[in-house]
């Protein structure tokens, strides 16, 4: 509930502090003279976008504090703690806005963005103003004003999911699809090359091992000349021979020597090892050298072959490999192609039913709220002096999408054997006031804690009519909190708190003020309601019938 509210400096207002009470709380005024003020500063802390100059001329900046009383289970109480501000009893919001467009917002001392203040201001004030029918002539919210009825929340998050699934999975079909027809148009191509490189079957690093080998090969007549003399140089005619004589007469000499000789005889020992291991070596190189005279041109033939294979495709010998898996894989595609299409295939079904089930389920929910909303705007037309008025929920077919398969359209017969037709065309301006408020009881009596606002509901009505529309928001007050601005004397009379808006020039400033009126005081304001300026006794006598009859 809304329970003080205290403006600085903004638009005609240099400050005011308001204390709101529950019940139906009434504000008049002549027109101009600032009721809209309010609605603008009250919308400004709670974070609605709304006019950008609102700082009072020759002023700083603008101040709007609004205090809420919450209970303990308000669903405020859940905003506030996901976004880390303090809880409790009280909710004080505070906004500056500057002279030059900067916003400052906080929340319970705590500095809070305008997002948090929206996600507040949506479970504390919900405000039908002078032109807030529209949303009801528009056929494209009224489905969502039934999916608010019928209380369908889940439902849609989940029919999202699956709507989301759907695409996906039609999105990935339709992907492979094409992706399988810009395959088939190169399968002759694929099998061809496929061939090519199974013929060939290219190696890794295989281009380096085969140019070393065609080197070796192209300069292996004059190396063997050469290792032939290096063997020879190595045998016993040479170096082998020479270290054999030489042990021989280490040996002689070992024993004679007392041992001087001994670390020189194991030296020739190990270079007579040594020199063995070497002729080893040289030996087996000299055996490579050995080779069909038909092996270099093989050789050479291979790594021609590879080296063109690789400029034909435009990549280096060694990605080779790599080209050829990558062939290969796409060749598979189009071999496989028909399984995963069937596949992809069958899980777009899967999707498609998955969502057409949630989606009928939805429709019979919103048939099921349709009714029990037609059967409610029944009950609260009758009040309004609508009893013979229909009110029909209509669902028809509309394109599947996130929300359903379902197109929802509300159209109305104001008299008896009339057709019915859409709102715009069919009420007049006070019958689509009264649909409205009658919408709106509808839509909001499960709501917690909520206060509404209505600007200007009872517009074109009067008389019986006016009568009806006031005491159905004083019902409606009953359970809660309910500000209504209002021309309509019949509803000013029924409100259980009055206060009158008014505006006076002082000096060269005008300024709006708002007034707290006592008993007698709002019988005068409801008398220059129905009179106009002059103010007779009449009308003051009037006034008291009305203020009376409102309290039977």
């Amino acid at each position: 509930m809304l329970r003080h509210l205290e403006i600085r400096d903004l638009l005609l207002i240099d400050h005011l502090s308001l204390e709101f009470q529950a019940g139906l709380n009434v504000l008049t005024g002549e027109t101009g003279a600032g009721k809209s003020i309010l609605l603008d500063a009250l919308g400004f802390v709670l974070g609605w976008r709304g006019r950008a100059d609102l700082v009072r001329q020759g002023a700083d900046q603008g101040e709007v504090s609004a205090v809420f009383d919450l209970a303990e289970d308000h669903p405020v109480q859940v905003v506030l703690a996901e976004a880390g501000l303090p809880v409790g009893p009280e909710l004080i919001l505070r906004r500056i806005n500057t002279q030059d467009g900067r916003k400052t917002a906080w929340v319970n001392d705590r500095r809070a963005s305008g997002e948090v203040l929206r996600a507040l201001s949506e479970r504390l004030v919900e405000l039908h103003g002078q032109h807030d029918d529209r949303g009801l002539l528009d056929p494209r919210g009224h489905r969502a004003l039934l999916d608010e009825f019928g209380g369908h929340g889940p439902d849609l998050a989940a029919l999202a999911v699956l709507w989301r699934a759907r695409s996906k999975a039609a999105s990935a079909h339709q992907a492979a699809l094409e992706d399988l027809e810009k395959i088939r148009a190169e399968e002759d191509f694929l099998r061809h090359a496929v061939a090519e490189f199974d013929a060939l079957a290219p190696a890794a690093d295989e281009e380096e091992s085969l140019d070393a080998k065609r080197r070796l090969m192209q300069g292996a007549e004059r190396l063997r000349e050469d290792v032939a003399r290096l063997l020879a140089t190595l045998s016993e005619q040479g170096a082998e021979g020479q270290i054999t004589d030489a042990l021989r007469l280490a040996a002689g000499l070992s024993d004679r020597s007392e041992g001087a000789l001994d670390e020189a005889l194991a030296a020739l020992e190990r270079a007579n090892l040594e020199l063995g291991e070497a002729q080893r070596i040289v030996g087996d190189f000299a055996d490579r050298l050995i080779f069909n005279p038909h092996e270099l041109e093989e050789t050479e033939d291979r790594l021609f072959a590879l080296r063109a294979l690789a400029r034909k495709h435009g990549v280096a010998c060694d990605g080779l490999p790599d080209m050829w898996q990558d062939l290969q894989t796409r060749l598979s595609a189009i071999e496989g192609g028909d399984a995963h299409i069937a596949a992809l295939a069958q899980a777009q079904a899967e999707a498609e039913r998955a969502y057409q089930t949630a989606a009928d389920a939805l429709r019979a929910k919103r048939a099921t709220a349709a009714r029990a909303l037609d059967t409610a705007m029944a009950g609260e037309l009758a009040p309004l002096k609508m009893e013979r008025a229909v009110f029909t929920t209509a669902l028809t077919d509309a394109p599947a999408g996130p929300e359903g398969i379902d197109a929802v359209t509300f159209t109305v017969a104001t008299n008896p054997g009339a057709p019915a037709g859409p709102l715009n065309k069919i009420a007049s301006g006070g019958e689509l006031s009264r649909f409205l408020l009658a919408l709106k009881v509808c839509l909001t009596r499960d709501d917690q804690g909520l206060t509404m606002i209505f600007d200007e509901i009872d517009r074109g009505v009067g008389g019986a009519t006016a009568d009806a529309v006031g005491r159905r928001l004083a019902g409606l007050a009953k359970g809660g909190q309910v500000l209504v601005v209002t021309h309509s004397p019949q509803v000013a009379a029924l409100g259980a708190h009055h206060w009158r808006v008014s505006k006076a020039v002082q000096g060269a400033v005008t300024l709006s003020t708002v007034t707290p009126l006592d008993a007698t005081a709002r019988v005068d304001e409801i008398a220059r309601m129905i009179s106009g300026d002059v103010v007779t006794d009449a009308a003051r006598e009037a006034a008291r019938a009305l203020v009376f009859q409102a309290q039977l």
